[in-house]
């Protein structure tokens, strides 16, 4: 697999690296996907999480409308394996990703190799994170987690449909999350007496009113009881090791929890996991497209050296419906690390 990147920005030891790397993703059978540095902006920038999209590279081209600089492979990916109309499928990749960083000394470009899985269940994502595991050798320490439990828990929750939904979009931003919890447990005030809607700025006096109309319907609903927010709090908190976090989940009182549970306890034997380090929201404010499985590896002390999961509601949303995990290594962590 040819690596795209320049040729004066790579060392020698890192495009080795990324080869190393793409040459074990390639001998899993995957096949290669290239896509180009510019990618539309708009069609694509939405499914990125809030932290990518702040983070991305984004100009206007007088032909081809607003563009951006690739911010990683996997959003691009899942389009043309879409628009291909393709079904179970794996591909590898290797080149420069590009993202604005608030860090000093963070590399706004660097290059990714992933490997990513099209169809299959907990056995896919055993292969993606083993195939990840043998690239990154002993250079990095595993953590692995789920966001389906947290995910699963608020679909079960007994409450109106606007309420599941507003919770269920800011699942990856914890501080809106728990701000949205606390006020769904308290009873909200009634609007004020109505009168006469009037137009309010750009807003027209249909919107103000339909807008009044949504606040009365919220203030009717009943607040969440004690029980039903504790198993959430409990499933944000919930780390140590993954066996005894499995049975920690499995004593929840949460309805909807115990298919979500069921399919953990499939993949850490799939993985042979039990003893590995676990976080059941890991990834959860930083790798915003995944949806159920999630690993990084680090070094002690340093950035990840690789990081992946889960996206099956990514797929759905760009018109797919075939389930998919994958994986990224960030080689020039694995050379800061000693690998080669």
């Amino acid at each position: 697999m040819a690596l795209e990147v320049r040729p004066e920005e790579p060392s020698s030891a890192l495009r080795a690296e990324a080869e190393r790397v793409a040459a074990l993703f390639a001998a899993r059978g995957a096949e290669p996907f290239e896509t180009s540095v510019l990618q539309p902006a708009g069609p694509l920038l939405d499914l990125y999480g809030e932290d990518i999209r702040a983070r991305a590279f984004v100009t206007a081209d007088p032909l081809r409308g607003e563009t951006m600089l690739r911010p990683d492979f996997t959003v691009p990916l899942v389009r043309d394996h879409v628009a291909g109309g393709r079904g179970a499928a794996r591909y590898a990749y290797a080149g420069e990703v590009f993202r604005r960083q608030e860090v000093p000394g963070r590399a706004r470009e660097y290059v990714q190799v992933g490997f990513e899985l099209f169809g299959g269940g907990v056995e896919a994502d055993a292969e993606a994170f083993g195939a990840v595991a043998e690239a990154v050798g002993g250079a990095a320490a595993p953590v692995i987690g789920d966001i389906g439990l947290l995910l699963a828990a608020v679909r079960g929750l007994e409450t109106s449909p606007r309420r599941r939904a507003a919770l269920l979009r800011h699942v990856w931003r914890p501080a809106r999350f728990r701000a949205l919890l606390a006020r769904y447990a308290e009873r909200p005030p009634m609007p004020g007496p109505a009168g006469a809607a009037e137009e309010i700025g750009a807003r027209s006096r249909a919107e103000v009113e339909a807008r009044r109309a949504a606040m009365e319907a919220d203030a009717a609903v009943p607040p969440l009881a004690p029980g039903q927010v504790a198993p959430l709090e409990a499933l944000i908190a919930l780390r140590g090791r993954a066996g005894d976090a499995l049975e920690a989940a499995g004593r929840l009182d949460a309805p909807g929890l115990a298919p979500a549970v069921e399919r953990l306890a499939a993949r850490l034997d799939a993985m042979g996991a039990r003893d590995l380090p676990f976080e059941a929201t890991l990834g959860r404010a930083s790798m915003e497209y995944y949806d159920g499985f999630t690993f990084v590896f680090a070094a002690k002390g340093g950035p990840p050296v690789a990081t992946g999961g889960r996206y099956d509601a990514l797929v759905r949303a760009m018109g797919g419906d075939v389930p998919a995990v994958g994986g990224v290594v960030r080689p020039a962590a694995l050379v800061g690390a000693g690998t080669c």
